[in-house]
Formats: structure tokens, sequence, C-alpha cells
């Protein structure tokens, strides 16, 4: 039945509508879902078997919840999802600050209203989007901006003792009544107001300077934060931990294809850039390992995370790259190449925090170094690794692609060289394009045939230099000896 005809109080009351607490209504609405098969919680990827059951038992045992975990781990979204599983519209009495159920008013101002009309109250339809209240902790927040404060001039103006409550202008916290209250990063609110939060979550009444009165709030609370250990600007209390239900770690994608998922979800790549570029499978999933070995990196602090937004963004830049490229060139369309990824070390500074090894390498090497290990996975994933044929008396495939470097060949492969010129380079070692046509590969040979000079530049089978515009693979003895050599001119200017 359509309730949202309905206009006064009477009517409700005729039409049998049952109002509901709202972690009531959250739990009943998560009970038709799951014996309907609805999905719940769209977009979030890889924890099907982990974070969403404990959500769902913390949303069935009616607890307000404490989502932990490192930054970039969907908690917020998963927060905000939850408004899914409200109701589309609900009653509240028309007039009224708060958004009070006509049948259960709370405030004195809202019974005044009931008494007075009775069933002829007006009501108005509060959509299920209004009912959600996010704040950001900040240290600056205070007791005023989350429960509320004294009004003077209200006072003047209605000419009320300070004595009555309807004087007091309500913070965020009383305006979430009958909805979802969110605060993200608990541990950034300051002890004495997070202290202030107690009476909200057990007893259910609230203290305003000295001005003690019972207010049955009507509220879901959320709370994200990351792990204590990390964040160092502050921690949650424990009796605050103590008074909040249930606490659910959250992690990051546990595997490429989940990983993927969600950056393919989240990326905001330009209609005109999906159309000029081609992204190969081969490109994406090395982009993903990047984040995964960021995340075992000694360079990096693993306390503070690596966010899913570095491969977001290391994605787009990656795209944006080849555009950039494609329009130079006057070309209609490209494909990434591997080394486009190159061009992406800005989306990843500030995306990462190092630890003192880090510092001292900088952040160039620390990204080439993700870059580099990130190929030879991709690399490995795909190609029998060179040292399977080191003790085997199977003929070594790898071997006339290094002897073509063994001879004195070098090979530049241009960031922003035209798709001929750069397939022109890559054909120069006949070897290397017999090497993927006999592994049959899905897709364009040329992604394939650079990802095999990455993968032996990895594994130290042939040398490679990078630039701002091109990398340039050669002999790795070659290589080994000048860069010896410049180190030794480098030791005599110093002396």
């Amino acid at each position: 039945m359509d309730y949202t005809r309905l206009r006064t109080l009477g009517q409700l009351k005729a039409a049998q509508y049952r109002t509901r607490s709202v972690k009531t209504e959250l739990r009943e609405n998560l009970i038709a879902a799951l014996r309907e098969g609805r999905p719940l919680f769209k977009g979030i990827y890889d924890y099907d078997e982990t974070v969403l059951p404990q959500l769902r038992t913390a949303i069935l045992a009616r607890h307000d919840i404490l989502l932990l975990g490192l930054r970039g781990q969907a908690k917020t979204r998963l927060a905000r999802l939850m408004v899914e599983l409200l109701d589309p519209y609900i009653p509240a009495i028309e007039g009224t600050e708060l958004p009070e159920d006509p049948f259960h008013p709370i405030t004195a101002e809202g019974q005044l209203i009931v008494t007075e009309a009775g069933d002829d109250t007006p009501i108005r339809w509060i959509a299920r989007e209004e009912r959600y209240i996010e704040k950001l902790a900040t240290p600056d927040v205070s007791v005023a901006d989350l429960i509320g404060d004294i009004d003077p001039i209200k006072a003047a103006t209605l000419k009320l003792p300070y004595s009555d409550p309807r004087i007091i202008h309500y913070g965020l916290i009383p305006r979430a009544h009958r909805g979802l209250f969110v605060i993200n990063e608990l541990p950034d609110l300051q002890p004495r107001i997070q202290v202030a939060l107690f009476n909200i979550l057990q007893e259910k009444d609230i203290q305003i300077r000295g001005y003690s009165f019972r207010l049955p709030l009507d509220i879901q609370f959320l709370f994200t934060a990351n792990p204590e250990d990390y964040t160092q600007r502050g921690t949650i209390i424990t009796p605050l931990k103590d008074r909040i239900g249930s606490q659910i770690l959250t992690h990051y994608p546990r595997s490429i294809e989940s990983s993927r998922r969600i950056t393919q979800q989240e990326a905001r790549i330009h209609p005109d850039t999906k159309a000029r570029v081609i992204m190969p499978d081969v490109v994406a999933n090395t982009i993903e390992r990047i984040g995964f070995i960021a995340r075992q990196s000694e360079y990096i602090d693993q306390k503070s995370g690596v966010s899913a937004r570095l491969t977001i963004t290391t994605y787009e830049c990656v795209m944006a790259t080849a555009e950039q490229r494609c329009l130079l060139q006057g070309e209609s369309h490209t494909t990434v190449r591997l080394i486009d990824i190159y061009g992406a070390l800005p989306a990843i500074i500030g995306k990462i925090e190092l630890v003192y090894e880090g510092e001292k390498e900088g952040i160039q090497t620390v990204g080439f170094h993700l870059f580099h290990k990130a190929m030879r996975e991709e690399f490995l994933a795909h190609f029998p690794s060179p040292e399977k044929f080191r003790r085997s008396s199977q003929p070594n495939p790898y071997k006339p692609i290094i002897d073509y470097f063994n001879a004195g060949n070098t090979l530049s492969l241009s960031r922003w060289a035209s798709d001929a010129e750069y397939q022109q380079q890559l054909r120069k070692i006949p070897a290397l394009l017999q090497l993927v046509e006999s592994m049959r590969l899905p897709g364009s040979p040329y992604t394939w045939m650079e990802l095999v000079l990455h993968g032996l530049a990895d594994l130290s089978l042939l040398g490679r230099a990078v630039s701002e515009q091109e990398i340039t693979l050669k002999d790795i003895l070659g290589d080994m000896l000048k860069r010896t050599s410049d180190d030794d001119d480098e030791d005599e200017e110093e002396d």
C-alpha cells in the first residue's frame, strides 16, 4: 500500500500504519532481502565471506557498529549503502525541528502539537536519503556541533527561561533521530567529545550545559576508524568502544580480479578517452599488482596502509598518458603500453608513506621499484621462468633475444612514439615476435613483446635505463660496466 498519500495522524491510524525503531527497520528489511535473495551492498567486492556476513550479523543483532580498517577499504561506502535497508519513506510530524514519529513524539514541541491537534496532526514524509547524516571527526568538533547548545537568541525571542527545553538548538545527532548517523575517523574526535556520546549510546539521554532531560533518540550509529596504532592523532577511548555493539575489521582486496573490478568501477575515465584508448588486460593486471606489492614493500609504512585509490589514480593516469600520445601523434586511437605506467608516478606520490629506508631511496626510486616488480610478476604469470632453462636440456626461448643485445644492439621505446614507430622498434628482434606467437596469447602481440623485455630486465638478464621520455634496453654486462665506470668518474670528481 502507498502510504505517502496520507496526510494526518488519523489517516495513518485508519490505515493501520506501524512505526518501527530504526534498528528494527534495518533488521526486518534485511531479513526480507535475504529471504528474497535480493543483492545488497552493490559495488562492494571481496567482502562476501568476511566483512558482509559480520555486518549482516550486527544489523540482525541491532548493534551500533564500528568499521575498523586502513584507508581506502570502503568503510564509508559500506556505511552509505546501509541506507538501502531503510524504508523508502517514513512519516514525521509536520512543523517540528526534529523528524519525530507522530505516534511517539519526543520533544515538548512535538508532544504539544499531537496533544492539541490529535488525529488531525499534520504529517510529512521523509525519504530514506534524508535520514543519513555523516560527520567527519576533526579536532575542532564540539559538543554543540554534535549534540546541541542553548540558543540565547531563541530564549530572548520566545521569552522563555533557560530551563525550558524549547530554547535548545539541536546538533547533528538529535537531527539524525530515526536515521543513520555516521562519524568518520572516530579517533580524531577529542576524548572529552567522545565522553559526550556515552549516554546517547547507552541511556539515550543528553545533557546540554548542565541542563539534563530525557530525549529517547532512535538512531543507528556507525563509526569508521583507522587502527589506533597507525593514527597517532588520538584513540577511541575504552568506555566508548565498550558501548559500541560490533567492531568489524575491513581489509584490502585479496585477488587481482577483485582489485580490478574495484578500479574499473571507481576510475573516472572520460568517454572520449575510452573511445581513443584500448587498455590491454596485461597492463590492467600490472597496475593492480603495483598496489599488492606496495602493501608488502619494505620501503612503505604498512601501518598507514596503501589505499585502493593508488591503483585507481594510476589507472586514470596511464589512460591519460596514452591519450596524450594519441593526440600528439594525431592518431584516432592507441593501445596502452607498459611504458605508459612510468607516466603514472605522480599518481602514487602522496598515496604512500615511506619509512626511513624508502626516504633514503627517494619516491621516484621506490615508484620504479614497484613498477618493475609488478611487471616481473605479470611476466612470470604468463611466460615460463628463464631459470627453468638453466639446467635443462630444453632449448631456451629467451636466448635469441638475449643474444641480440649481447651483440651490442640496443632498443629504445619512447612513451611518445607513434604506434607505428613503437611496433617497428619491437619488430627489430624477430625472436621476440616468434616467442609471443608460440604462446598464443590474446590481444596485441606488441604488448606481450614489451612485457617480455621488461620481464627479462627485471630478472637481470637485460639492462634497462629509464629516462623521462623513454626506456632503453641493452646488454646487461655492458650496462653494469657502464654504471661502474660512471661511479668511478663521480668518485674522481669528488676527489
